[in-house]
């Protein structure tokens, strides 16, 4: 693998949530180089998707997987990044459409050996921050969006993709250091405060990072 610099940080939860706004944040705070998550031709696989999930769920997902490898290799190699979702959380949307029937087992098993082979060129980030929200707070906020897909999207599928959220966050073993912040209540962009909130647990966890790498 050509010698990369690596991503610092990657910021992730459920829709909604507020991924883009602390990717700004943290670009502004640390200096760091942001990587916005969505790309022009997902935005229509994404809405062919929604009016026909099986039709449409392997092209889809295969296509995100794809972008978010190049995007992740590029953002190694620019170094100093922060990313709004990564290659790393890919596979939470592919095991939630595989037991829902919108993957096939077939396609999740060609999806899972494209994934394997691409995660063989990348490295995990120093630092995750995992956005933790209630489903009810993340579709107000979906809502106040008001992106006209996602709006029309059932309670149902953002309960269920919440819970492989945190499933996967439980189970997480990649990078240095995972950071778990629970944001129903907090507004980083609107008040300063709860901005000053972020950014400080965000230097709390990158110091503990730098401490371990230290102390190794």
């Amino acid at each position: 693998m050509e010698q990369a610099k690596g991503v610092e940080v990657v910021v992730d939860g459920v829709t909604g949530v507020g991924k883009s706004s602390l990717v700004r944040i943290v670009s502004e705070e640390f200096g760091l180089k942001p990587f916005s998550e969505m790309f022009e031709d997902e935005n229509r696989l994404l809405n062919k998707f929604f009016h026909d999930r099986a039709k449409w769920a392997f092209p889809m997902q295969t296509n995100f997987l794809t972008n978010r490898f190049k995007q992740y290799r590029q953002a190694m190699r620019v170094g100093q990044a922060v990313m709004d979702r990564s290659i790393y959380s890919d596979r939470i949307f592919a095991r939630m459409y595989l037991e829902y029937g919108y993957l096939k087992p077939e396609e999740y098993a060609v999806y899972n050996n494209l994934l394997e082979t691409m995660l063989e060129h990348v490295v995990p980030p120093k630092l995750l921050v995992y956005l933790k929200v209630d489903t009810d707070e993340a579709i107000r906020r979906i809502h106040k969006r008001g992106r006209p897909d996602e709006v029309e999207v059932e309670r149902e599928y953002w309960d269920h993709l919440n819970q492989f959220y945190e499933s996967n966050y439980r189970e997480y073993s990649l990078g240095e250091e995972l950071l778990v912040i629970k944001v129903d209540k907090l507004d980083y962009v609107h008040r300063p405060d709860d901005r000053a909130f972020m950014v400080n647990e965000i230097k709390k966890a990158k110091q503990v990072m730098e401490f371990k790498k230290a102390s190794s």
